[in-house]
């Protein structure tokens, strides 16, 4: 086909802002101070360049890039998080001055790689497309001025980086050598089953690994709570949402190509079951907030795995719908944790004490935010573990479905203890103070909740678009 392009509209835009940002940092430290006062406005643009492109599809660099309405929804949400990531990372008290120009290059650099992993189609370009996603966030964890404790989470997620990487690029040699081709659309008309392609399940099974890293599905979770309580909250922030978008984008389309009953099903069913009990019960012990919210990443891995077990269009659209609610509300927590901890501090639960007097505002976004992640009405959460549950009900995971909310109901101990000590605790006299705030910050803070509750109350357009989006895929 002809190369248009509106097509790849949006990876224009985010080179170009690479690009921009590439210079900044090669240039005169003083112009850096500058960059946190347009950056956020280039994101912002980003978000509106998306729509453009939401209904083109077309097939590119030899059908190994695929643009659909899949592709362009999973673009659409990483739009959505850069802009309200780099909008919470304007302000960073532990990154060393002079490193703003790098710190959000990386930053757009790992979006950007999001990006390509919406579309790729060809295993190879998968692959290439999930490196270029990792490798700035590489560079972005030891960011934390002199702290041992980011140089050690830098160290551990280059580490199991490298060892994930290395188990999913042996399970492509085993997929080429047995089904002779690197295309999902050839791929799914081969066989997937254990009784007649053994070699080409293990394959799979160890490439989707390096998608359960990014989701940190258990047992590729290890890494998630010393990483987010080692690095700093702005950069937690990113780590904690936008990688689990290209992880899921991915899933879909490979998971797409199995039949139910398949092994392969049967191996997910099961690690959905255990990252979200473990995951949960590890939260529970937890007093730190980013590694509360560490573990929260574990089990919610496996929640979005219910949705994909069902092989279904109404699966595939509900676990879209529903990671793309995570990263909101998961920002809008996370949005909480940087303003309290106005010097950069990791935060323990009894910060929160008294937050309810100290910042009435940032109170009710922690709320909101901790809700939805619980699941309770009327928040997007409860909407996405509602489309998740439905969906999945009835296709030979019952049981599947019965943990899932028993899960549900142990989440609620650990999630509403950060709502508890907001409002219900004293405030200490080590409480942290609350610097005064622009109010644009409160505003924008404001605004990740009202989405969350949009979610919750007319979910009906971005989930349609989901359904669509899985339509691409599945008749």
């Amino acid at each position: 086909m002809d190369f248009r392009t509106e097509l790849i509209l949006p990876e224009i835009y985010q080179t170009i802002v690479v690009l921009l940002l590439f210079i900044c940092s090669i240039i005169d430290n003083k112009r850096n101070l500058a960059v946190t006062r347009w950056i956020p406005w280039l994101a912002f643009i980003g978000i509106p360049l998306t729509l453009v492109s939401i209904d083109c599809e077309g097939d590119l660099f030899l059908n190994a890039y695929r643009i659909d309405l899949l592709s362009q929804f999973f673009k659409f949400s990483v739009a959505v998080g850069f802009f309200a990531a780099v909008l919470n990372a304007t302000r960073q008290p532990t990154l060393e001055h002079g490193r703003q120009s790098d710190y959000f290059m990386f930053l757009a650099l790992s979006a950007l790689g999001l990006m390509f992993l919406a579309s790729a189609v060809e295993l190879i370009t998968i692959y290439l497309a999930m490196e270029m996603a990792s490798y700035s966030l590489y560079s972005l964890i030891p960011l934390r001025a002199q702290e041992r404790q980011a140089a050690e989470a830098g160290i551990k997620y280059i580490l199991f980086g490298a060892a994930v990487t290395a188990i999913a690029l042996y399970g492509l040699s085993y997929i080429v050598a047995s089904q002779h081709t690197t295309y999902i659309k050839d791929l799914a008309l081969c066989e997937w089953s254990w009784a007649k392609s053994p070699m080409a399940v293990i394959g799979l099974t160890l490439f989707l690994a390096g998608f359960f890293y990014k989701l940190a599905l258990f047992p590729f979770h290890f890494w998630a709570p010393d990483v987010y309580q080692g690095s700093s909250n702005e950069t937690a922030t990113y780590v904690s949402t936008l990688p689990k978008l290209g992880a899921v984008a991915i899933l879909i389309r490979l998971t797409s190509m199995l039949k139910p009953g398949a092994e392969i099903v049967s191996i997910l069913a099961v690690l959905a079951a255990i990252s979200m009990t473990y995951g949960n019960l590890a939260a529970l012990a937890q007093r730190d907030v980013k590694r509360i919210l560490g573990y929260s990443t574990v089990a919610h891995a496996g929640y979005v795995l219910v949705g994909l077990v069902a092989l279904t269009r109404e699966g595939f659209a509900a676990a879209g719908f529903y990671v793309l609610t995570y990263v909101l509300m998961n920002l809008t927590c996370f949005w909480v944790v940087c303003r309290v901890a106005a010097d950069g501090r990791n935060l323990d639960l009894e910060d929160l004490n008294g937050l309810h007097s100290r910042a009435p505002g940032l109170a009710l976004v922690l709320a909101v935010g901790a809700f939805a992640l619980v699941g309770l009405p009327p928040t997007g959460g409860f909407m996405g573990k509602l489309f998740l549950l439905t969906a999945a009900w009835d296709h030979g995971y019952n049981w599947l479905i019965i943990l899932a909310a028993v899960n549900t109901a142990i989440s609620m101990y650990y999630y509403l203890s950060m709502v508890i000590h907001a409002y219900t605790k004293d405030q200490t006299e080590a409480a942290l103070p609350i610097q005064n705030e622009p109010k644009f910050s409160l505003v924008w803070g404001g605004a990740l909740a009202v989405s969350v509750l949009a979610l919750g109350v007319i979910p009906a357009p971005v989930f349609n678009m989901a359904m669509k989006a899985a339509g691409t895929i599945m008749p």
